[in-house]
């Protein structure tokens, strides 16, 4: 497990690699919240590599201020993160996932098979790959703003899984109905809701986690991931 540096199209950024101790592997692209690569991305990636995967999870905040690892636990640290959220470019980002894809297929012992993943921010790009990468399966956990991005999905070629909380403040009751409409029929594309959970559900030590929930949605993306990737 380390921190590697990528070259991007407007420089160069960091990211954190796990790797699976077989040393082969297929490999999945783990997109961050708005916390950057913190505890709970790198504990995401070790588990995936854990799982036999090459666990890549690049650092979309680079432009702004790099190596950003924060908490949900402080007002200071939810303030900061809001920040970044709020400058964050979201065709910048994609850019530099592409990249961390392209790269992530060219790690030694590789099989070439790649995945998304992402949480909250990086669940809405998980979507975006989906609709704008060759990527062989995507998943995407509470993502915040799909609902914007809804024309895309004729894009959508590779298997598609959407986690949606029921009660998260940040994806409201109509925006996840017009989700579900929008894609309930999409062929590559599958939806599912948890009741009684927030966002964030599936974070690490994180103020919403819920554990039931959680493992219910991991079961699903492993499942996914196997039938996608290996």
């Amino acid at each position: 497990m380390s921190d590697i540096t990528i070259s991007g199209d407007d420089g160069d950024f960091s990211t954190y690699l796990a790797t699976p101790t077989s040393g082969n592997g297929a490999g999945i692209l783990v997109i961050q919240e708005i916390f950057g690569i913190n505890a709970d991305m790198r504990a995401h990636c070790d588990s995936f590599a854990a799982q036999g995967y090459f666990a890549l999870s690049p650092d979309i905040f680079w432009r702004q201020e790099p190596g950003i690892q924060l908490t949900d636990k402080t007002d200071a640290e939810w303030q900061r993160a809001f920040e970044l959220y709020q400058g964050f470019d979201v065709a910048k980002g994609m850019e530099d996932l592409i990249s961390s894809l392209s790269h992530l297929r060219g790690i030694n012992g590789c099989t070439g098979k790649t995945g998304t993943v992402g949480y909250c921010l990086g669940g809405l790009l998980a979507y975006l790959m989906a609709s704008q990468s060759d990527a062989d399966c995507n998943i995407g956990y509470y993502g915040v703003g799909i609902d914007h991005y809804l024309n895309q999905a004729v894009n959508i070629a590779a298997p598609t899984l959407l986690h949606i909380a029921e009660e998260d403040e940040y994806v409201n009751k109509e925006a996840q109905e017009k989700i579900k409409n929008e894609l309930g029929n999409h062929e590559n594309v599958t939806i599912y809701s948890y009741p009684g959970v927030n966002h964030a559900f599936t974070r690490n030590d994180g103020i919403h986690y819920d554990a039931a929930a959680a493992e219910l949605a991991h079961t699903r993306t492993a499942a996914a991931f196997d039938a996608a990737l290996n």
